[in-house]
């Protein structure tokens, strides 16, 4: 039960850094065209997929 709550934590975290990082109207966001812009792309995919992974993982745990 950890592991999922952990799971929605981190899904959620991940998914509202992503929202604070869209462009607003007329600028975009700090990071574009700079060195770290790959960077920051990996590290949203990457805690999306820790986020469904942990959530999927505790649902197969519950169910057998």
């Amino acid at each position: 039960m950890g592991a999922l709550i952990a799971g929605i934590a981190v899904f959620a975290a991940t998914l509202g850094i992503f929202a604070y990082c869209l462009p607003r109207p007329g600028r975009p966001h700090r990071f574009v065209d700079t060195e770290l812009e790959p960077y920051v792309g990996v590290a949203f995919c990457a805690g999306f997929a820790l986020g469904v992974t942990m959530i999927l993982s505790s649902i197969l745990s519950m169910i057998g």
